[in-house]
């Protein structure tokens, strides 16, 4: 579809003039283009409802709520940063991560992914934990259940290519987009919890990307 083709040009363009922003602490500016980079993301998945060019109502669904709690961890932090509105957002996010990968459940059925691919996810979620850990103070079991999750997450993405319900273009859609997601969240610990640096914030090039391919995924 023309319009959605539309739709990623603009999101890549204001991602860029986001990161931008970010990186230059210029706050009206992330107050704007933030909140309307998820929006394009979510009409992605309202375009299709729309106009019948779904997989399945009931997949785009969950997909749309994962989307809309993703939303309200971004309005959550962009306010002023402490350690409040910072759990909040965490919480937030984390209950996309566990709609999304219950939506993965759901509609792929309980294929295992690849043991290989299980227990190289699992030594990665638990060295990306044990860099963090020294750092990480009253927050280690939250961190730590947010890890699991993730993880958990990035499993069941993977294990969609094992099911019949997608497709395989979906199937690649779906584990790559969660795959940049996982990727844009560990880049924000390491900058949140271990070593601050400047460019952080290209995680939203990960992060955008990650909802984008997602929200694709939904399509017919």
């Amino acid at each position: 579809m023309i319009i959605l083709k539309m739709i990623i040009a603009i999101l890549i363009i204001i991602v860029i003039l986001l990161i931008r922003a970010e990186i230059q602490f210029k706050k009206r500016q992330i107050y704007l283009l933030k909140p309307t980079s998820t929006i394009l993301v979510i009409a992605v998945v309202l375009i299709p409802l729309a106009t019948g060019n779904y997989m399945s109502m009931a997949y785009s669904m969950w997909i749309l709520i994962a989307l809309l709690f993703s939303f309200s961890g971004d309005i959550a932090l962009m306010l002023p940063d402490n350690q409040k509105t910072f759990r909040i957002g965490l919480i937030l996010f984390l209950v996309a991560h566990i709609v999304y990968a219950l939506g993965f459940v759901k509609f792929a059925g309980g294929n295992p992914a690849p043991i290989g691919m299980t227990v190289a996810l699992a030594i990665i979620a638990a060295i990306g934990y044990f860099y963090l850990y020294p750092k990480l103070g009253p927050m280690k079991y939250s961190v730590l259940v947010y890890i699991l999750i993730i993880t958990y997450m990035l499993n069941r993405a993977i294990a969609t290519h094992f099911s019949t319900n997608f497709s395989n273009q979906q199937a690649w859609l779906i584990s790559i987009g969660a795959g940049l997601f996982y990727i844009s969240d560990f880049i924000l610990a390491v900058n949140r919890f271990r070593r601050s640096f400047k460019y952080n914030r290209i995680s939203l090039a990960f992060y955008y990307s990650g909802q984008m391919l997602i929200a694709l995924s939904t399509l017919s």
